[in-house]
């Protein structure tokens, strides 16, 4: 068990003949219990800084492994958000070449049918055409036959009637 200073003030020294100076002794022992009580209470604030810095330490460890549960939650939600971001735009991208291809579908749709209808009326254009001419034609031919003396003639007798 280690020395206190109450055991170095406590101590006695047997004399003896020719012994040690007793006042020196005295005066040695009160020097060495000085010191001793300043190492004593350097050990103890040694001790209380000690157990201060390790309480800090273990706050700091503490921090440090809140610190890295965050930044790995945080990266794991950085990848959810990416991996969702890319998921969204595929999901886009698929429906703009839907609405792309129904687009382009109606569009071609519309094209025939007014491809069909431009052919229709191309048609009736021609038969029309053909009529028109046919009725030309017989009215020149009338025309040129004389048979206007024969309708002024049919004319005059209906209205004599």
């Amino acid at each position: 068990m280690p020395l206190t200073p109450l055991d170095i003030h406590n101590k006695e020294f047997s004399t003896g003949f020719r012994g040690y100076n007793v006042d020196e002794v005295n005066e040695f022992l009160d020097q060495v219990i000085k010191d001793m009580e300043l190492l004593i209470k350097e050990k103890k604030e040694l001790e209380d800084r000690t157990a201060m810095l390790n309480e800090r330490i273990e706050h700091y460890k503490s921090l440090e492994e809140n610190l890295s549960k965050s930044i790995l939650i945080a990266q794991e939600t950085a990848e959810d958000v990416k991996s969702n971001a890319r998921k969204e735009a595929q999901l886009i991208l698929k429906e703009a070449e839907k609405n792309a291809d129904r687009i382009v579908n109606e569009a071609l749709a519309k094209s025939r049918k007014v491809a069909i209808e431009i052919e229709e009326l191309k048609k009736r254009a021609s038969v029309y055409r053909m009529r028109f001419r046919t009725l030309l034609e017989a009215q020149l031919e009338m025309l040129e036959n004389g048979d206007w003396e024969d309708l002024e003639r049919e004319k005059s007798e209906v209205l004599v009637e």
